[in-house]
């Protein structure tokens, strides 16, 4: 992925301690900018980073210039996903279960992310190995929403209003290519979806190359001052 920063100042943030407070994670990645000397950012994340980068959007409209999420569905139609395959969340719901933790290994949770490369599933099983289980399921518990109820308000989102990429794999298992719908509904500026049919939710292992490829494309269109 950093290939596709060459000649960019990047930064790659690791969750803190998976805190479960959405709204912290959000001023962690504040405070990192800040503390670069910037007052502008182009904000990339993937998966619980991806939610993390929409809040971004929300929380910082002052500060960020570009954004790029991958596989997450922006807030506003993560529900309707939810309520059209509620199956394919399972996994999430499972999380969430008292106790969860204890069923989870650093081993099995590496064969799960580094598929089958043995070198891959060392780093994973290492870096795991250094992790709280306890939680990474309470950011489940805290922050994966529920489906929609009868009658329920929706959220109101404030809108983003800088250029936006989208980028899914088409074979993701867990969440689907239908709840990126309508994205362009909540942007004002141009927002571009790549959707990528090969690849499932890990999109930067299952098409390293072509990722880089299109977000450098992205972001050499969509220059900043």
């Amino acid at each position: 992925m950093l290939r596709a920063l060459i000649g960019v100042s990047a930064l790659a943030l690791s969750l803190a301690a998976c805190a479960p407070q959405e709204a912290k994670l959000v001023e962690d990645i504040d405070a990192v900018i800040k503390a670069e000397g910037a007052t502008k950012a182009t904000v990339l994340g993937h998966d619980w980073g991806a939610m993390q980068a929409w809040s971004y959007a929300f929380a910082h409209p002052e500060t960020i210039e570009r954004l790029i999420v991958m596989s997450v569905p922006h807030p506003a139609n993560f529900g309707r996903q939810l309520s059209a395959s509620p199956q394919n969340s399972n996994y999430a719901r499972n999380f969430q279960k008292e106790g969860s933790e204890k069923n989870l290994t650093a081993e099995g949770l590496a064969k799960g992310v580094g598929g089958s490369d043995p070198a891959e599933v060392q780093k994973y099983t290492e870096a795991f190995g250094r992790s709280s289980f306890a939680g990474m399921m309470n950011y489940y518990r805290a922050n994966y929403p529920g489906e929609p109820k009868p009658g329920e308000k929706p959220v109101v989102y404030p809108m983003i209003d800088v250029p936006t990429l989208v980028i899914h794999g088409m074979k993701d298992t867990a969440l689907l290519s239908m709840g990126h719908n309508d994205t362009w509904d909540h942007i004002t500026k141009d927002t571009t979806l790549l959707m990528i049919p090969d690849s499932g939710h890990f999109i930067q292992k299952d098409a390293p190359d072509l990722l880089a490829a299109q977000v450098r494309s992205w972001l050499d269109i969509h220059p900043v001052k």
